[in-house]
């Protein structure tokens, strides 16, 4: 495949790994760049702690030219870079891009004349011009002419097989038409489709709309699941019921809370945003106050189900099955099964977990690990909470093993058991 030029990618995480590997695949020289050291070493080793790209992948990209660093000077030479670094909040909830501003600084005095530089990590409307624009140019340069700047949200959903980067619709504005263009074109070769909107603030608020419509949507769905409980309604019985309408409705599914690295934090940019015009979101704040006290309302289901079954909580073995996020991945970043563990150690149960993508964890100054899954360790616990519906747990083994169920996930649909309890 011919060369289409040289590019580079900042952050090798759950975002810029697979796009840089995008890009590598669509004839790219790529360079990738991350700060952490460990990262880049195990890259350079065709290994990788990210779940959807296999070892396989990295040593085949490392044999046919991939290169990976943590020196930025390697970039100067680039036609194109894409910064896809982390963008978490403050403990305030306000948006922390320190990320996003180390890696512009670092760009600023690299990046050669010409280059187009596409930000990827979550912003709040205006940062990619106010944060990564002003500090591109703070030698002098001119944005749309020296330098060329846009915004395109990722939107690849870790754990999801069915849909690789290139699949994926690729939203992009630039901060100036110019700049929109040079995107394009540095784009078009990595993706089926591109969507373009009118400015870099316009893509900015896509992604903002998108996870704040699934957070609030799913702050929705929990808040009904709380009512449908007391009302002694099954509530995905009524979301399976609702989805055979053919329009005017699109399902949302109770859970424990909310995890990841966007839909519990996304929102927060937007209404940070708004608060500095003076605009309530009212919508956004309700939501996550519904979403927030999930994990709380799912230990008291825990608790009311023990009681009944005549075990004091205080003796209870739990056994809680997955503490990633999301099924079939490794991140237990904002995950809700940490707060599940920790709310019900303070009822002083005995609690341990099972997950095969995740082996070991800090919590509460300590380290958990693990246990392996038999059924002797299922039936000795007084209660099995299922917080994450990985595709490889056997649910109809789980099921005859237990003595106890609750099931977040709705993981346990279609087997009829007295002990099985959901959401």
């Amino acid at each position: 495949m011919a060369q289409l030029g040289r590019v580079g990618v900042v952050g090798l995480g759950y975002i810029g790994l697979p796009t840089a590997l995008a890009m590598h695949d669509a004839g790219y020289e790529v360079i990738g760049v991350d700060v952490d050291r460990e990262t880049v070493a195990q890259l350079e080793d065709g290994k990788t702690r990210i779940n959807d790209v296999d070892d396989d992948r990295i040593q085949a990209a490392v044999s046919t030219g991939i290169e990976f660093t943590t020196d930025y000077a390697a970039l100067a030479d680039v036609d194109g870079v894409a910064i896809c670094v982390p963008t978490p909040l403050k403990k305030t909830d306000t948006p922390d891009l320190s990320y996003v501003l180390d890696a512009a600084e670092r760009l600023e005095p690299v990046l050669p004349d010409g280059c187009t530089v596409v930000l990827e990590s979550t912003v709040y409307p205006g940062a990619t011009e106010e944060v990564v624009g002003d500090t591109l140019a703070s030698n002098g340069l001119t944005i749309g002419e020296d330098v060329y700047l846009a915004f395109s949200p990722e939107r690849i959903d870790p754990g999801n097989g069915e849909y690789r980067p290139r699949d994926i619709p690729k939203v992009l504005g630039g901060v100036t038409a110019a700049c929109g263009d040079r995107a394009m074109a540095l784009y078009e070769p990595v993706f089926e489709e591109i969507v373009r909107v009118d400015t870099a603030m316009e893509a900015e608020v896509v992604k903002l709309l998108e996870n704040t419509f699934r957070a609030v949507n799913i702050g929705l769905i929990n808040e009904l699941a709380q009512v449908a409980h007391e009302l002694e309604v099954n509530i995905w019985n009524v979301i399976e019921a609702a989805e055979t309408k053919p329009f005017g409705f699109m399902s949302f599914y109770p859970g424990p809370g909310l995890g990841g690295h966007c839909i519990p934090i996304d929102p927060f940019y937007l209404s940070w945003k708004a608060s500095t015009q003076g605009i309530d979101t009212r919508f956004i704040q309700l939501a996550d106050t519904i979403n927030r006290e999930m994990p709380e309302y799912a230990v008291q289901r825990v608790i009311k189900l023990l009681n009944d079954h005549g075990i004091v909580p205080s003796t209870a073995d739990i056994l809680v099955l997955g503490v990633a996020y999301k099924p079939d991945v490794s991140d237990i970043r904002e995950s809700p099964a940490l707060d599940i563990i920790e709310a019900l150690e303070e009822w002083h149960t005995d609690v341990s977990y099972h997950d095969p993508h995740v082996p070991s964890f800090e919590l509460g100054g300590g380290t958990r690990r693990s246990v392996t899954l038999t059924e002797e360790r299922v039936a000795e616990a007084d209660c099995v909470v299922v917080a994450t519906d990985h595709s490889d747990l056997d649910t109809e083994w789980l099921v005859d093993a237990a003595s106890l169920i609750f099931d977040t996930r709705n993981m346990t649909a279609g087997l009829h058991a007295e002990h099985v309890f959901r959401m």
